[in-house]
């Protein structure tokens, strides 16, 4: 009887030690972290060092370079990181650069969709930066419907949503249009 006095005794004790064991009162284990790929498992190819030129009837329009390109549909569209385009005049002297950090250009639209951190430098001067933007060969069009800031040697404009050719010089704004510049003031 003894015996089993302490047995019924050690029961809470033992139910106790089993729920602390019990994996429902555990946190839950930490996931191992996943390593993706380093080439996406549909490209049809990865280009290290990829160059392209971008021309209009015989005529050098553009330079588009990148670190690391994917080709995707037989070469027709590229997914670039990051990407570097140098602009060109009719004449084929530089006229300027854009670069982001990564894009994706479309051969057979002559289209090329940059993302992260967009910058556009002008030989003139001019700098836009925007999170988004669209060079679209064909129309000689670069455009966005993201945030933008256009700066120049002497007035500063921002706002939501831009079309302009890629010398910048024909810009219009879309949204929250704002400008800085300077304004004389006539003395009597």
């Amino acid at each position: 009887m003894a015996c089993m006095k302490r047995t019924l005794a050690m029961i809470p004790l033992l139910l106790v030690l089993i729920a602390a064991r019990c994996p429902f009162n555990r946190a839950p284990a930490a996931k191992p972290a996943v390593i993706s790929t380093v080439i996406p498992d549909s490209a049809d190819q990865a280009i290290f060092g990829y160059r392209g030129v971008l021309n209009d009837q015989g005529i050098l329009k553009g330079v588009l370079l990148s670190d690391t390109a994917y080709s995707y549909g037989d070469g027709e569209r590229f997914d670039l990181h990051p990407v570097h385009l140098t602009f060109y005049t009719s004449e084929g002297a530089e006229d300027g650069v854009m670069v982001a950090r990564a894009g994706s250009y479309n051969q057979k639209l002559g289209r090329l969709e940059a993302h992260g951190n967009v910058i556009v430098n002008r030989k003139d001067g001019r700098k836009l930066t925007s999170p988004q933007l669209v060079f679209d060969q064909i129309r000689n069009q670069i455009f966005s419907d993201s945030a933008f800031t256009l700066i120049e040697p002497s007035k500063q404009l921002s706002g939501i949503g831009f079309e302009s050719d890629p010398k910048l010089t024909e810009f219009r704004c879309f949204r929250a249009c704002k400008g800085i510049a300077p304004v004389r003031v006539p003395t009597k």
